[in-house]
């Protein structure tokens, strides 16, 4: 009898862990489909209010997916796009700002298909599992613009960028403008150039190619001048601490390791340059050719630690984006590509440059 009864209470502690274990799997599966829910309910609840902001009715919804939406370049294309969209009666929004953590572009991009927007604008390149987002997006009826990083393989609607081969002439020649222009101590001109480590996208590497290139072909119709010795750099980019901690290591390999002029393809690594050089006491020692037009990059041109900067036209950018959907929405097709402009500033023009930009505002 007593044998028995343990028996019977082995087989309920049993079936009691078994339930138990279902219970607990029951409760993941219900708080992942919950969360699932909020988040769609979530944008759902944005995009109503975008449809509605100040009791206004809009007739599109778009979201905006950058790499960096905090930055003043990429704030400076929202304002941009969102001026323009409500031109046209749409409303876009900047989906990231609104979210309690930091979501990856992909699963921002998934968030965007999810909630149904009307349009999808995205700093893509070629990074994993992209193109299939965007063919969904395709599939699913919401037109995809790719921002400054194309995703040519993909069914995405249009590509607003810069010509990359041209910036890349455009910063080749103000390299050899300022070998020119200064004294350098060693043999060669050490040259570095910072490269995002985590955009898998073929532009960065074009502008890269051009400055060599157009450094090459100076080269070999004036032998007189140093010989510029070119390097490419890999900056994690993943976050603002990646990028001072990548840049930083420029500075840590004695004196003789130091590049004489290094080179910024964002605003991101040119602010954390400007700052290394300024740490470090190597002012007028090191030379930065900087990215974008921000405050503090122009401050920097001002006090002669930034030679020059190549800034985009951010307004053209987010401009074109809106535009390129309202065409496909109006005729059912839009140019597959946008071009911005570009300008370069410095010191002798930084002053002209300051008083348009208070003219504009």
């Amino acid at each position: 009898m007593i044998d028995t009864i343990k028996v019977l209470e082995e087989d309920l502690k049993k079936e009691l862990k078994h339930l138990n274990m279902i219970t607990i799997w029951g409760i993941t599966g219900i708080l992942a489909v919950l969360t699932g829910l909020l988040i769609v309910l979530f944008l759902s609840f944005n995009k109503t209010l975008g449809r509605k902001a100040s009791d206004k009715t809009y007739d599109k919804y778009y979201v905006m997916i950058t790499d960096d939406p905090s930055s003043s370049f990429w704030q400076s294309v929202y304002t941009s796009a969102l001026a323009e969209a409500k031109k046209q009666n749409a409303y876009i929004e900047m989906i990231a700002d609104n979210l309690s953590r930091d979501y990856s572009q992909t699963e921002l991009m998934e968030i965007a298909i999810s909630s149904g927007a009307d349009g999808i604008v995205v700093t893509a390149g070629e990074m994993e599992g992209m193109k299939e987002l965007i063919d969904r997006a395709h599939a699913a009826g919401i037109p995809v613009i790719t921002l400054l990083n194309d995703n040519a393989q993909s069914e995405r609607l249009s590509f607003v960028g810069i010509a990359n081969y041209n910036l890349g002439r455009e910063y080749g020649k103000l390299l050899i403008e300022m070998v020119d222009s200064k004294t350098f101590p060693g043999d060669t001109v050490n040259v570095t150039v910072l490269l995002d480590a985590g955009i898998e996208d073929s532009g960065q590497s074009v502008l890269a190619f051009a400055i060599q290139d157009a450094v090459k072909m100076d080269q070999a119709e004036h032998i007189r001048r140093k010989p510029i010795e070119i390097e490419l750099a890999a900056v994690d980019a993943s976050n603002t601490f990646s990028v001072e901690e990548s840049v930083r290591n420029l500075f840590l390999g004695g004196k003789e390791n130091i590049p004489d002029i290094v080179i910024c393809l964002n605003e991101n690594d040119t602010n954390s340059v400007y700052q290394m050089v300024v740490d470090y006491n190597e002012v007028g020692q090191v030379n930065i050719l900087g990215y974008y037009d921000s405050d503090t990059i122009l401050k920097g041109i001002e006090r002669d630690v930034i030679y020059a900067t190549l800034s985009v036209d951010t307004d053209q950018m987010g401009k074109y984006c809106i535009d390129a959907l309202t065409e496909y929405y109006e005729m059912g097709n839009t140019s597959q590509y946008f071009t911005a402009d570009s300008y370069v500033i410095k010191k002798s023009n930084v002053g002209e440059y300051r008083k348009e930009e208070l003219n504009d505002q």
